[in-house]
C-alpha cells in the first residue's frame, strides 16, 4: 500500500493507493474519513487499483485556512497520482462531489456511483424542529463541547440505523469524535459548482450506479430518485434495511454490487 501526504491547491491531502487495474476513488461523508471505506478497500483493490483520501480538515489532512474547492483538489489529486481515469464512488456529501466532479472533468470518469448523496443546488426541506437541533449542535461545539457536539449529532435520524447496528456504532463515532472541529469549519470557504449539478444532471452521460438505503431520510431518498431520473441510462439500487450510511451498515452486500456492476462496465 502506498500511502502519503499530496501537495494540492495549498495544502496537504492525505492519501492510500493499494492494488493494480482500473482506478476506483473511495469519497467518505460529512463527518467521517477515509476510515469509513474499510469494509471495501481490500476487498476493492483485489479487482482494482483503489484511493481513499481525506478531504480538507478531515482525517489526516489540514484544514482549510482559504478558499478551496473539493473538486479540484481531487483533480489535483489524481494528477499528482498520474491517475488519468478513474471510477468516482461517494456517500453523502461525497456523492455530492463525486457528480459535480463527473461534470467539471467528464473525460476523467469512466463511471459514476454516488451513495446516499448530496446533491449541489437540492433545494432541501428540512423541518424547523432538525434546523434547530443542527443549530443548537454548532452552538453546544462552539460554547460548550466538541464531545458534547457529537453525541447530539449521532442522535440525528440520519444516522439512527447505523448506530443500532452495534458492530460498527464504535467506528463512527470515533470517527466523528476525531473529526468533531469540522463543526466549526467555515463552510463559506468551500468554492462550489456553477451551475449547480441540479440544473445540469442531462449532461452526465457516464455509466451510473445510484445506491440508496430504504431507511434513509426523505431528502436522500428524493435525490436518489431524481438522480435515476434525470441522468441518462442510470441504474437505481435501493438496499433494504439499509439508512444513510449503506457501505458500512451492509458491506458483503454493498461490495457485490458495486463489483458486479464495474465488471459489467469494464468488459
Amino acid at each position: 500500500m502506498k500511502t502519503g501526504f499530496a501537495e494540492v491547491n495549498g495544502t496537504q491531502l492525505y492519501y492510500e493507493v493499494v492494488g493494480e487495474g482500473y482506478a476506483v476513488v473511495l469519497i467518505p461523508a460529512g463527518k467521517l474519513d477515509r476510515r469509513m471505506w474499510d469494509d471495501q478497500f481490500e476487498v476493492f483493490a483485489k479487482h482494482h487499483k483503489v484511493l481513499r483520501y481525506d478531504m480538507r480538515g478531515y482525517g489526516k489532512s489540514e484544514m482549510s485556512q482559504r478558499p478551496y474547492s473539493d473538486v479540484e483538489d481531487l483533480c489535483s489529486l489524481l494528477k499528482f497520482l498520474n491517475i488519468d481515469k478513474a471510477c468516482l464512488i461517494g456517500v453523502s456529501v461525497g456523492g455530492k462531489i463525486a457528480i459535480d466532479f463527473t461534470l467539471a472533468y467528464p473525460e476523467i470518469v469512466y463511471a459514476l456511483i454516488p451513495i446516499s448523496a448530496d446533491l449541489s443546488g437540492w433545494n432541501w426541506s428540512w423541518s424547523d424542529e432538525i434546523v434547530q437541533k443542527y443549530q443548537k449542535i454548532i452552538e453546544t461545539a462552539r460554547d460548550e463541547s466538541e464531545s458534547k457536539a457529537v453525541e447530539m449529532w449521532l442522535e440525528f435520524p440520519l444516522f439512527a440505523p447505523a448506530m443500532q447496528n452495534t458492530t460498527i456504532a464504535p467506528r463512527i463515532r470515533k470517527m466523528v469524535q476525531e473529526n468533531s472541529h469540522l463543526f466549526l469549519m467555515n463552510p463559506l470557504l468551500r468554492r462550489e459548482l456553477k451551475p449547480p449539478a441540479m440544473q445540469r444532471l442531462s449532461e452526465i452521460r457516464v455509466p451510473t450506479l445510484i445506491i440508496s438505503g430504504e431507511r434513509d431520510v426523505s431528502n436522500f431518498i428524493d435525490i436518489a430518485d431524481t438522480l435515476e431520473k434525470n441522468i441518462a441510462g442510470a441504474k437505481k439500487i435501493v438496499i433494504f434495511g439499509a439508512g444513510h450510511l449503506v457501505s458500512m451498515e451492509k458491506p458483503e452486500q454493498f461490495n457485490r454490487i458495486v463489483l458486479d456492476f464495474l465488471s459489467t462496465q469494464l468488459q
